[in-house]
């Protein structure tokens, strides 16, 4: 269990995966918790869900918090920083940690002076427990603290340290794939119906076998090439597929498709 409180500014969907499963794991008590938000309805939600303390004002979750979880938009980052600076510096400068997409660690640093920053790429399986987070340490930030950063990230999931100059590269991959895997998803299971399976069992087939192929892939630490090569038979069904989806150019694609969203990440953090 942590000594010191964790100050969530922003109760949205991924400062809430973060909070309960924190909680859940005995991390932290939902009493050393503090949640600010504009919105009433989610403050109530949030403290009758899990037992946390809310409020509307940042500076009350900063106050009492040694760690600070920013789990904001990205544009609202030079509201939340001036209202804080308004108020005056703290007894001391709290270990934050940014899941805010596109916002460099040399901003927040500016941002937020004294701070030891530690910037989160977390992806959206994250709300299930299931996610992967990259994270990128700051200039201030110690061992301990990242250590004790990983720690609360791997409450949802995986962790991975990467230097900052790679997180547009985690984001089109990590961050931007739920997107790819659910269109394959989805387009498997219009497969499944176009040979006659009913639309429901060609879902579900379709999020099992890539959830298990996944999960075999991890567990064994297989190569993908040394699995597909042992489910591909002579003259088979599965080679036949892979042979339609080599002409149809899937590889390309998606190797495309990461290229372009780390064009574009890169472009948004301009």
């Amino acid at each position: 269990m942590a000594s010191g409180n964790l100050g969530v500014i922003g109760g949205g969907v991924m400062g809430e995966a973060l909070l309960s499963r924190l909680i859940d794991q005995g991390i932290f008590e939902a009493s050393q918790i503090v949640v600010s938000d504009p919105q009433s309805a989610r403050r109530e939600f949030l403290e009758q869900t899990y037992g946390v303390s809310t409020t509307t004002d940042n500076a009350e979750v900063v106050a009492k918090a040694a760690t600070i979880l920013l789990a904001i938009k990205p544009q609202m980052l030079d509201a939340v920083a001036q209202d804080l600076d308004a108020r005056g510096p703290q007894d001391a400068a709290p270990l934050g940690l940014s899941i805010l997409a596109g916002i460099p660690l040399a901003r927040l640093e500016a941002a937020f002076p004294g701070w030891a920053m530690v910037r989160a790429m977390p992806n959206t399986p994250a709300t299930v427990g299931a996610g992967v987070t990259a994270l990128a340490t700051g200039i201030r930030t110690t061992a301990d603290q990242f250590a004790w950063a990983k720690t609360i990230f791997a409450s949802v999931g995986e962790v991975v340290e990467v230097p900052e100059s790679s997180m547009d590269a985690v984001t089109a991959l990590s961050g931007s794939g739920p997107g790819y895997v659910a269109l394959m998803v989805e387009a498997l299971a219009d497969g499944g119906v176009a040979v006659g399976l009913p639309r429901a069992t060609a879902m579900q087939l379709a999020i099992q076998t890539l959830k298990g192929t996944a999960e075999l892939l991890q567990q064994s630490q297989m190569h993908p090439g040394v699995l597909k090569d042992r489910v591909t038979s002579p003259g088979g069904t599965t080679i036949a597929g892979i042979a339609q989806l080599e002409s149809a150019g899937l590889r390309s694609a998606l190797i495309e498709a990461v290229r372009a969203a780390h064009r574009r990440s890169v472009e948004l953090g301009q």
